[in-house]
């Protein structure tokens, strides 16, 4: 029999994930994304901020008031996201949550910036060194009161690599876990080709600006081009500088390449947040880790070990 690529997509974590598994039959191939889906849900029910219930809730509800006992699983995200917050210094940081959200709302009634003043006091809950972690008895403390964390800008990532662990200790070789943008690809295509993966064109959503070749790679694309306002004629992105309360200007989105979805999905926000020259700066010095780059004028800059072609118009 000849190998195929299986695919299934649906909603899941509020996102649109596509898993595909190349395999010889149908049904041995549904099977596990069977288990690769389940896997996503049951990470969902850790992280959701939509269930009371959940850890991830239990933790926001208890701010400054008393630690709460957690997995090791959720402690270990934790722990993991605070270190991603050291790395970047703050750019990347899980207590965004704290954001009041009545500072930005990205709809079309937005006609002015708040001032610098009122964005910083709205952001002043941020700040990932007020998480307290008891690695002994596993508890998570939020120091002040008000503040929440949130998976946003690292669960896509987790529950894909999470998906492609559990789908390869069933024997899946090759397959992409797609999460919204947010992907891990890993062995090969039916014919023995690598995953053509495609980086959205950032002035037209659906269109690739560029394809590129991988295997074993994650890619994970943070972009202005689908939440904005544009405010005397200057477009604002619905990402949120976490130290000013201010949205980022200048790059219209960022493109992370390395061997772990989860580190990507991680990474995407705070280079966007740092800007080209310290983003870049920041990337170079590290291991195993690409980005390419493009800012409001459409140029495009990468990282130094990155080479790809810009798809033709």
């Amino acid at each position: 029999m000849q190998q195929q690529i299986f695919k299934r997509a649906m909603k899941l974590m509020g996102n649109h994930f596509e898993l595909s598994v190349v395999a010889e039959e149908e049904e041995w191939a549904h099977h596990r994304i069977d288990a690769g889906v389940r896997e996503i849900q049951r990470i969902e029910t850790l992280l959701t901020t939509y269930d009371e219930g959940s850890e991830t809730s239990l933790i926001n509800a208890h701010a400054g008031l008393a630690p709460v006992r957690v997995s090791a699983e959720t402690f270990a995200l934790i722990e993991r996201s605070i270190r991603i917050s050291q790395v970047t210094q703050g750019a990347f940081d899980i207590t965004y949550g704290s954001v009041d959200k009545g500072l930005w709302n990205f709809d079309t009634t937005m006609r002015a910036l708040p001032d610098a003043a009122t964005a910083r006091r709205m952001v002043r809950l941020i700040n990932y060194q007020h998480i307290l972690l008891d690695k002994e008895n596993h508890t998570v403390f939020l120091k002040e009161k008000g503040m929440r964390i949130g998976f946003g800008g690292i669960g896509k990532g987790y529950a894909a690599e999470r998906a492609k662990a559990v789908m390869q200790q069933m024997g899946v070789a090759s397959g992409v876990v797609n999460a919204s943008g947010d992907l891990t690809a890993w062995g090969y295509q039916p014919g023995g080709e690598p995953w053509t993966i495609g980086i959205v064109n950032p002035n037209s959503a659906g269109q690739i600006f560029s394809y590129l070749n991988v295997t074993g790679l994650a890619l994970a694309t943070s972009g202005n081009y689908e939440k904005y306002v544009i405010i005397d004629g200057k477009r604002y992105s619905h990402t949120i500088n976490p130290r000013t309360g201010l949205p980022v200007t200048g790059i219209k989105s960022v493109t992370i390449l390395c061997p772990n979805a989860e580190i990507a999905d991680a990474m995407a926000t705070p280079v966007m947040i740092m800007g080209i020259r310290a983003g870049l700066d920041m990337i170079n010095q590290m291991r195993d880790i690409e980005a390419i780059l493009i800012d409001d004028d459409d140029v495009v800059y990468t990282s130094d070990h990155i080479h790809f072609s810009k798809q033709q118009q």
